[in-house]
Order: C-alpha cells, then structure tokens, then sequence
C-alpha cells in the first residue's frame, strides 16, 4: 500500500478516485506546524535556530499521517506545486524523520498542475525529492517575517500607543496607499480650456476636431489657461475658410493580452466581475479542486497561484483547433503566440491559470457551477482563448485642418475597428470596441487640398470652448494596488490577499467605493516607519529582498547568509530606537503630518483659548489633537474625522461642557471597550469618576452635552409598574440598553433607555413575559408559596437551561416536560431537597486544579538536503 499526502480533503477524495486501491491518500489540512507567536520562536543569536509547534490540529494530521506510513511502501507528498506547498513537504516529511520513521520504498514528491487523471497519474510516474533550495527559501521568508514583525511591533507599541503590528510586506503596502493619499491631499487643480470645432466634410457628413496650433505654434496642455484665452482663440477661428492640411491614415495591430497569472485574475476579476481579491481566489481554489460532475468530482482550471503566462503545448494547440472550428480560420495566427512572464522577479515554472479543458465551453461549465464560479471561469476561458487568436486591426486616421490665413489649426482623430480577431470573445478595458465597432470616432473620406467648412446649425455653435480641471491621481483599488506591488516585486502572487486583509484587519486601511482609504492610525504607523525605519520601508530594498530569496530558491544564495546581513543592520536599526522619547516621536509625527491636520498656520491656532497651539499628542490609547496651553486649557480633538465623527484611530478626551447640577467637567472618552462618556472627577478625588458607554449605533459626533448628561443619568426610574407596583428601571449595561423590574431583566432593542415612557416599558415587559410563557419558562420570580420549614419564599425562575425553582441558595431545575404552571410548594420542596442532598447548597464544591496542559512539541529546523532534482515549481 502506498500513501499519499495532499492538502484538501475534496482533492484527496479525487485522487484517490484517480490512484486506485493500492493507494491510501490523506490530507494535511494545509500546514501541520508552525512558529509559535512569541518571542524567541527565531533565534538570531543561534543560527537562527527555528523552533516548530504542532498545534490541536495539526497533531491530529500527524498522527494519522505518521499512523499510515508505518505500514507503507512509499509515503508520496503531493502539496500544491508552488513555494508553500514544497514547505508542507517538507514539514511531514521532518515531522516523520523525527519520528524515526521511514517507509521502504522512502519519500517521494510529487507535482501536478491540474487535478485530472492523465496529470496526477503522470506526475506519480516521475517523483523527485524534496526541492531543499525552494525550501531553504521558505525557511528564510519565514524566519525574516517573523523578526520584523515581532522585533518591530513592540517598537510600535511603546512610542506609538494604538498602534497595532507592522511587516515586512504590510508596512510597505501600506506606505504606497498612505504616499497616494498624501498625493491627493497636496494635489491643486490647474484649470486649461479647449476648444473644438464642429465641422462639415465636403459630401455634408459631420465630424468634430480640436484645435492643436495657434499663430504656428503647437499648444501646449495649457497654453489656454483661462477663458479669455479660449475666446481670443475662438475669435481667430470663427468666420474662416478651412482646408485639409494633412491626411494620413495607416494600419494598425492590437495584441491579445495573455492568459491569466494569479495578479491579473485578481485584477480582472475586480474590474469585470466586482470581487474582491480574496473571494477571488476562493473561487479559483474550488475550480482548481473540483466539482462534481456525473458523480465525479473534476477539476476545471490549473493551479492558481503563479507568475507565469506560458501555456502547455497540448493547450495551445487545443485553443487554435477550437478557434479554427468555432470562428473560422481568418481568427487563427499564423504561428502559435508564446508569451514570457514580464513580472519583476517572476519564479512559478508551472503554467498559467487556463482552463483544463478548453472543449469545456463556459455554457457546459455552467451546468455544474454556481453562479459565482460560473462567471470567473467564463473569464478565465475567454482570456485563455482569446490568447490564441488573431490580433484585432484598425485603420487610424489623423486629419490636419487648417484657416486660409493659417492663423488655426484644427486635427480630427478616427480610429476604425477593420477586423476584430480576439476581441470577438475577450477585451479588457483598453480594448473596449465602441459603439458601431468604431474604436475612436469615425471620420468621413477627407483627402489633402479638400475644403471643409465651420458645421453653424451645430447645437451650441460650431466652435466650443471649455473648461477643464487637472484630476488629482486616483486612490488604490485592490486590483490597482495588486497591480503596483507586482511591478515593484513587492510580495508573491500568494501573498497579495493576505496582505490586504491584514491592514483591513489592523484598521490601518478601509474600502470605500471599492477604493483604499488610510485610517489615521494608518498614517502614523506608515510617518513612524518612514522616520524611524526608513530603510524597512523602501520600496527598492522590500524588491531586493524578494530577487535575493529567490537566489536562494535558485540554489545560488544560502539562506542563513541572507539572514545574517538582513539581522545585522535591522537589529542596529531597533536598537537605535531605545533611546527615543515620546517628544522625538510626537516632533516627527507632528512635523510629517501638519499639513495634513493644519493646512494653514491659523488653523494651529486652539479654537478655545487661542493662545495654545494645536499638534498631535499621544494618549494611552492612541494619537489625537491637544492645545499646548494645557492644563489651563483642555481642548482636545480627535486626531483625524470621519462623516460619523469616527477617525479610525483612538483619540484622546473631547471637553463637552460642564455638568449645570455639579460645575463638573463632562467629557467625551475612547477607552479599550470603546466610547463612553464621563463625569468629572472632582479635582483631588481619589474616586472612580462615572461613565457611561455609547449605545451602539450612536456616533461620537451626535454626542453633544445634553445627550451626555442623559446617559450620564442612567439608570433611571420609569416610573412604578401599575400591575405589581414595583419600580421600572432602563439603563445600559454590559450587554447593551435594558429594562429592569422586579429583579429581571429586558433588553432594549430599539428603544432609548435615556427617553422611553413608562406605557412603553410596560408593554416591552409584558411582551417579554408571555415570551417567555411561549418557551414553557416563567417570569423572572414567580411566587410558589412560602418553605414550610422556615417560611421563606419559593420562587420560580426562566434560565438559560430552562424553569427552576430556587429557595435561599438553593436551586433545583424542573425535569424534562415537567410544566412549570403546574408547580406546587409540596412539589418544589421535593425537588429541592434532592439537589440539596446532592451537594446543590449555597457553596459549590472546590473544582479540582486542572491538570497541565501538555506543552505543544517545538522542533528545531534544520536546514533540508540538498536535492538533486529542481522543483517544477520554481
């Protein structure tokens, strides 16, 4: 029997189908081990000694795994064809090492780019070894990841306050979409005018041209800078005869793009089809695994995650057949298209995302898809196709128009779209053909020497000036920031979603409108880095870093070396910041970033006292806006601002006026659990000042004085309930607003506790009350009757598992389908009693002292052996 290891369950179900019975294969549910998140987990001072855990989880896998190859032939590791899934190899494979245990026939790996039965038999027909530089380069990823971010994070957290991690990759990413806010913010229109002309060709045909010279000389973007300009043009234009100077028209190609790498497909996918990066690739995982068909699962494209554009041979030659076959051979090149991957430090040599089979069109597809993945696999079709096909041809024509006195020109552009070829099936947003196939206006036949005249039944007039703006550079979309990491080689194709969601995560970034936005925690993470650690952020030194790990990959860099060059300077560069104050950081920041918070030098001036000046402070929980007049004056504001009046960072406490009863000060707070609102305290009191939390839903911004001294007042009495005469009261407490009487308590779902009338609460309660009748419950209290014994009271209560009776300290649950209206106190003694027998008093036994957790097993990495084969993967 042989076994092998893949790293789904759904594909390993597949293979299995594909193997046969002399094969058991399992699956690892990714990786088995990993570093543990804390310090120490990467040694720099022991050769980077790497200490490995095993997880719950993970154990779990190894056991079965570790089970199964005892009694192998052959244990065949057959991960994902890219970086991480040699590394998973190489897990099991030194978890059974350690083990001691090693079946006859040893460890093999395999790879397979597509889950079909032709490519994992074939794979398993020609096994390698373990690819010991493509791990080496894991390890040193790895390991590198870790020191930044568990040697920089803390440096965050000590002179940033709020702050929540940085990384490697992350705080580069992060940098880029802080650099383009900025951008942004610096950015000063510039107004330019134009002027086109509505014109008649010689057969009456209309077109439109935009004048290019003035007086012999070309225009320039904005030569016409104000109105006056464009009306002392158009004065030089109107009521002349015009001529065609010059006309050229020439033919040109436009190039299908090639078939999809993992960047474009997320990029693509976001354009056309609105997904997010990481939904992306969750569908393209289901697609390379399989869905079933016929009571077969299948897989329907390749490997997803990779750099290269190249396709197989077989591919290329199914995608030709198919053109020729489905839109003639006019739409088939001449010779087969190869594309090479242009992407700065490309590394993937497996293929790039294709369909499996090209025969199965988008239509059949969809019969044993849901919608979603229906839609990305018809993208990934038409694009893989398409690369195949003719290219597209247009006639461009360019028309020079000229005054008799040659005072204007005019030029008129046409683009004709002659034949389509691959933009039958696919085009990008570049390639978008308009409307009536004209790619860029159509012209009518004008020859040199003919005479043209000024169009005057024009709607508006033949001659149009107007006013443009210049637009500032567009903010990151995911596609668009994928796209920017890429051509710098920061991050790999596996990486990219990760990324993103880390600094969502962090709430250093948000998506609004499909575009990023930094928080204000954001930019001071991205101005503390840049200052302090300029070199870490570098968008050169982050690529640099990429193309040395993959020599290493390569075999032509040991990784340890890398470590060590990499330790030196960054630990130099940690250590340089022990001596840093708050005041350094808050100069810095302050400096960095005034011209974001203070575009002027009046609006430093403090809107209270108007003596102190505003800048950035650092408080327990983060950055905001403070007066340097302070104490004397305590203006305060949040450090950035939202529409909500949420900044995205934590900010320091906003003055709101004065308590009118007390003369306290009344303020508004961000603490670990959130907003609240506080009073006072007095000057000198050691007591815990009151607080009030938001309710959800409130923005800080709709928090003025009156509605603090509201929930300030809280809790408050209703008023007396007219059935039982008890007192109603509504607060807010730990789980939210609320009704107390009698000792139960209502939550509060779309009333404000600060405001509701007593009819109100009245009828909340009874509603809650025959709610809980419906469940077979009873009101919070219920009387039974008095203890015939000490004659106290028996009530019956509505828990969390179900009715009881309670007595004192005593209290005993009703058994099963036992109704709770039908209790008696004769019955309610008997039940407690009995819990009271069984130990059920008013003190709980002592529970024993759990036993200690195992500790999870820490290994040592070691460097892999060097392998003779090179990984198809690299």
């Amino acid at each position: 029997m042989h076994v092998v290891v893949v790293e789904s369950p759904a594909k390993a179900k597949t293979i299995n189908k594909y193997l046969g019975p002399d094969y058991q294969v399992l699956a690892s549910f990714g990786h088995i081990r990993d570093l543990p998140a804390k310090d120490g987990s990467v040694d720099p001072e022991n050769d980077f000694a790497m200490l490995w855990t095993v997880d719950d989880r993970g154990a779990k896998r190894v056991k079965e795994i570790a089970q199964a190859a005892k009694s192998a032939d052959t244990l065949y590791l057959a991960t994902d064809p890219d970086r991480e899934g040699e590394a998973i190899s190489w897990h099991i494979a030194e978890t059974l090492r350690e083990k001691k245990i090693a079946p006859p026939g040893g460890l093999k790996r395999v790879v397979f780019n597509a889950i079909t039965k032709s490519a994992v038999t074939d794979a398993f027909k020609s096994p390698r070894d373990v690819d010991a530089p493509l791990v080496e380069a894991y390890l040193a990823r790895r390991a590198l990841d870790y020191l930044v971010g568990f040697t920089l994070s803390p440096v965050l957290w000590r002179k940033l306050p709020g702050s929540r991690s940085a990384g490697r990759v992350q705080s580069v990413a992060l940098r880029l979409i802080c650099e383009r806010e900025s951008e942004i913010e610096a950015f000063k229109p510039q107004p330019y005018w134009t002027v086109d002309a509505a014109m008649r060709a010689p057969d009456g045909a209309a077109f439109s041209a935009r004048l290019t010279q003035l007086d012999g000389k070309k225009l320039g973007k904005f030569d016409l800078g104000d109105e006056a300009a464009a009306q002392a043009a158009v004065a030089k234009m109107a009521g002349k005869s015009w001529s065609v100077a010059k006309a050229e028209t020439k033919r040109v190609k436009r190039n299908p793009a090639p078939p999809f790498t993992t960047s474009t497909l997320q990029q693509e996918a976001s354009r056309k089809l609105g997904f997010a990066a990481a939904h992306t690739m969750r569908l393209a995982q289901r697609l390379y695994e399989g869905v079933e068909v016929g009571g077969e699962v299948v897989g329907f494209i390749t490997y997803m995650r990779t750099d290269a554009v190249q396709m197989s041979g077989e591919a290329i030659d199914a995608a030709r057949s198919l053109i020729g076959a489905d839109y003639g051979a006019a739409y088939v090149p001449e010779k087969p298209r190869v594309y090479a991957t242009k992407a700065k430090n490309a590394q993937e040599a497996h293929e790039a995302v294709r369909p499996v089979e090209l025969s199965r069109t988008p239509a059949e597809a969809a019969k044993w898809l849901d919608k979603e993945q229906a839609r990305l696999y018809e993208l990934i079709w038409k694009r893989t196709v398409a690369s195949q096909m003719q290219s597209a041809e247009f006639d461009q024509a360019a028309v020079d128009i000229v005054t008799a006195d040659g005072a204007a020109t005019v030029r008129a552009n046409g683009q004709v779209l002659k034949f389509d070829g691959f933009l039958k099936l696919y085009f990008e947003d570049r390639d978008d053909p308009v409307e009536d196939e004209d790619a860029g206006g159509r012209l009518p036949p004008l020859s040199e020497g003919d005479a043209v005249k000024l169009d005057d039944a024009a709607e508006g007039g033949p001659l149009k000036p107007e006013r443009h703006e210049t637009q500032p550079p567009p903010r990151y979309s995911e596609a668009s920031l994928i796209k920017k990491l890429e051509e710098l080689g920061i991050g790999r194709p596996s990486t990219y979603t990760s990324i993103l969601q880390t600094l969502k995560d962090r709430e250093y970034v948000r998506l609004d409108k499909k575009r990023f936005l930094p928080e204000d925690r954001g930019r001071l993470v991205t101005t503390f880095l840049s200052e302090f650690f300029p070199k870490y952020v570098q968008y050169d030194f982050t690529a640099d870093l990429e193309t040395q790990l993959d020599l290493v990959s390569d075999g032509k860099l040991n990784w340890k070396a890398l470590l060590e060059r990499f330790w030196a300077d960054f630990s130099v560069a940690v250590g340089a910041t022990k001596d840093l104050t708050i005041t350094n950081v808050l100069d810095a920041l302050d400096e960095a970033l005034g011209p974001h918070l203070f575009p002027t030098e009046e609006a430093r001036v403090c809107p209270t006292c108007s003596v102190g000046r505003l800048s950035i402070k650092l408080g327990k929980f983060g950055a905001f806006v403070g007066c340097s007049n302070y104490p004397d004056c305590r203006y305060t504001r949040p450090f950035g601002g939202g529409e909500d009046g949420e900044d995205g960072a934590d900010d320091g406490p906003k003055v709101l006026g004065e308590d009118p009863e007390t003369g306290l000060e009344v303020s508004l707070r961000k603490g670990p659990y959130g907003r609240y609102v506080q009073l006072g305290p007095p000057e000198g009191s050691k007591d815990k000042p009151k607080r009030q939390g938001l309710p959800k839903g409130v923005a800080p911004a709709d928090v003025d004085l009156a509605a603090a001294l509201r929930l300030l007042a809280l809790p408050r009495q209703v008023g007396d309930h007219p059935e039982t005469g008890k007192r109603i009261e509504a607060g807010i407490g730990r789980y939210g607003p609320y009704l107390k009487h009698d000792g139960a308590f209502t939550t509060l779902k779309d009333d404000d506790p600060t405001s509701i009338g007593l009819n109100r609460a009245v009828v909340l309660l009874a509603e809650a009350a025959e709610k809980k009748g419906a469940r077979g419950g009873a009101s919070a209290g219920d009387p039974v009757g008095d203890h015939p014994e000490d004659g106290k009271p028996i009530t019956l209560h509505s828990g969390r598992y179900g009715p009881y009776v309670k007595h004192g300290k005593i209290m005993a649950s009703l058994p099963k389908g036992e109704e709770p209206t039908a209790m008696t106190v004769a019955r309610a003694v008997e039940l407690l009693e009995a819990k009271a027998a069984k130990g059920g008093g008013a003190k709980k036994a002592p529970a024993k002292k759990a036993a200690a957790k195992p500790k999870a097993k820490t290994t040592k990495a070691k460097a892999p052996a060097k392998s003779r084969a090179k990984s198809a993967a690299e």
